[in-house]
């Protein structure tokens, strides 16, 4: 079936948004009906998801045209015919509401998803995605913990966050750069050279970088607050690092080295991966200098008792230190620093850094720095932040690292699993599934809701499969995956032209098959607001849909072979289209549990 041509509204994508053109089709008729100032394009604009019952709406008042809205809405009503698009219009009140076609709507989604998932090299961008940022370059910072210190929950946190964002940007062919800038100089490493000397182990060392040197932080700054001679220790090792002294430098560096081969372990088994691991130690002084000599000339600088201090109290932002008094640098200057290299190195068109609410003040100052300083490019920086977690701890409430949140993860889904024998005794590896679902649980907790709220993290419902859970969708997809294997004799599907979708008559097939024509705006609506809780709630609504569907839309029962084979292709591209979603959160969708 050949669709009626349309006029090409900017910023749309029919070929990639099946739903562009039902929308574009709504908007020609209402501007031929009501005429000019009226362009397809305003109308278009104007076109919203109708609420239950309804495809799509338009209020007719946001035109502000003159005349009755009632005479307004009689005129689209009465030029109205129906066509392979729109099959009926209503006038209630100041709204005009559509239906699509059901025929064409399923037919052109259902094709629209097979061929985006499955006739594209598998470097594909999948079903969803969109060309908004071909040729733009974005730099993402996220997961940044400090190295010798705990792996704590904002860090996680960032994590799953920037690991989405670089996923979507991705998928909206932006070229990606995803940065990991370690907490890797400062003082703290003067503290745990001087702590390394009294309580460090090479076995230790070895075996777990980062725990080991975490204990020795501990007791060193215990240490340190009962004897301020550690202190001064500290602090002079610190400024030998930082004149480049090689003696000072060389466990330094084989601290760091051992610390991020155990990070990339940690993430790899989170599903996330970073193009470069860099971090404060790998700011270059030059710059760092630049900046104060700038603000200096500009004088923004203050010097207290040696110290240098930028004021920004005109923007209500305080003072910020620059520089100690003993000439070491602070991270808001290595910040500055880093900004500048990386603008110099990458040439990005946006950089997004991924931090908590917590520290809102600290990237102000940062970025009202670099525009006082009048880089052209400090207006592509943006911050995307986030609330806390609250509670989130083992089991037995001890300090959290990652890989301890991870482990116990996992080990709470496998004794969940246990409890059905024969479903645990058919999964070929249970240790993999059980960590895919214990992830799965804490990244939709974690994504549940906006960014911005605090949460309660709650280990009972990280491994619930009832409710909006992130084993209810594993499960969801495993179900998925699960058709196709109990119906083997329908297999190999013919091309998708040669399927039947007319015999897709069902209330419950139809909801499927518009949520899955939703998705591309989801995705959309996404990179606007860089919120991972609109994609979960999709995901949510496409999994209730599906398991409502199992009632209604069956195949093992339904004797029409025909109807098996629209039927099943409908939970395939389903299947596809929630695998999407996942993956664009950094979940790996199961296809067993």
């Amino acid at each position: 079936m050949s669709l009626p041509s349309l006029p090409e509204v900017p910023g749309t994508e029919p070929g990639r948004c099946v739903l562009d053109s039902f929308r574009i089709s709504i908007a020609k008729r209402v501007a031929d009906a009501l005429g000019p100032p009226l362009t397809v394009e305003k109308v278009y604009e104007g076109v919203d998801y109708g609420k239950k019952g309804v495809d799509f709406t338009i209020a007719l008042p946001r035109f502000r045209l003159p005349g009755k809205i009632d005479d307004l809405a009689k005129k689209v009503t009465e030029s109205f015919q129906a066509d392979d698009f729109i099959s009926s219009v209503q006038h209630d009140k100041a709204f005009l509401h559509f239906m699509c076609n059901t025929a064409s709507l399923t037919r052109a989604v259902l094709t629209q998803v097979h061929t985006l998932s499955h006739d594209t090299p598998s470097q594909k961008p999948e079903y969803g995605s969109n060309t908004s940022g071909k040729g733009k370059k974005v730099v993402l910072e996220y997961s940044s913990p400090n190295i010798a210190k705990s792996f704590h929950v904002g860090h996680l946190r960032s994590t799953i966050i920037g690991a989405f964002l670089a996923n979507l940007y991705q998928a909206c062919g932006w070229d990606v750069v995803s940065l990991n800038y370690l907490g890797d100089w400062g003082t703290q490493f003067g503290l745990i050279a001087v702590g390394f000397e009294k309580y460090g182990s090479q076995e230790e060392l070895q075996k777990d970088a980062i725990k080991h040197l975490y204990d020795i932080y501990v007791k060193i700054n215990a240490d340190a607050t009962k004897d301020e001679s550690v202190k001064t220790a500290a602090a002079a090792w610190f400024r030998r690092m930082e004149d480049g002294d090689e003696s000072a430098l060389s466990n330094w560096r084989v601290w760091r080295e051992l610390s991020v081969k155990k990070y990339e372990e940690e993430y790899a088994r989170l599903n996330v991966s970073f193009d470069e691991y860099t971090g404060e130690s790998k700011v270059g002084k030059e710059w760092q200098d630049k900046a104060l000599e700038r603000l200096n000339e500009m004088g923004l600088i203050s010097d207290i008792e040696g110290a240098k201090l930028v004021d920004l109290e005109k923007w209500k932002m305080g003072k910020a230190v620059l520089r100690k008094k003993d000439g070491t640098s602070i991270y808001l200057t290595r910040d500055i620093g880093g900004a500048i290299e990386r603008y110099e190195k990458y040439n990005f068109d946006k950089m997004i850094y991924i931090i908590s609410s917590q520290q809102d003040l600290h990237v102000s100052q940062f970025f009202k720095i670099l525009k006082l300083m009048e880089f052209p490019w400090a207006d592509r920086l943006e911050h995307v932040n986030y609330g806390l977690v609250l509670g989130m701890s083992t089991r037995k409430g001890t300090a959290v690292f990652l890989d301890q949140i991870i482990t116990e993860a996992a080990a709470v889904m496998h004794e969940q699993m246990r409890k059905n024998e024969e479903k645990y005794a058919a999964i070929e590896d249970p240790e993999y599934t059980s960590l895919e679902i214990g992830i799965t649980g804490i990244k939709i907790q974690d994504m549940a809701a906006k960014r911005i709220n605090n949460y309660n993290f709650s280990w009972d419902r990280m491994k619930s499969f009832e409710g909006d859970t992130g084993p209810y969708l594993q499960y969801a997809h495993v179900r998925l995956a699960s058709v196709a294997r109990k119906n083997p004799e329908i297999f190999p599907l013919p091309p998708p032209s040669e399927i039947d979708t007319s015999l897709l008559i069902e209330p419950a097939a139809r909801e499927i098959v518009f949520l899955l024509g939703t998705y591309p705006d989801v995705v959309k609506t996404a990179l606007k607001t860089h919120e991972p809780s609109g994609v979960v709630t999709f995901l949510f609504r496409l999994s209730h849909a599906i398991s409502s569907a199992w009632e209604t839309v069956v195949i093992k029962s339904e004797a029409d072979v025909e109807k098996k084979k629209a039927r099943m292709w409908l939970y395939l591209c389903a299947r596809d289209v929630l695998g999407a979603g996942m993956r664009l959160l950094s979940i790996r969708p199961l296809d067993r549990m």
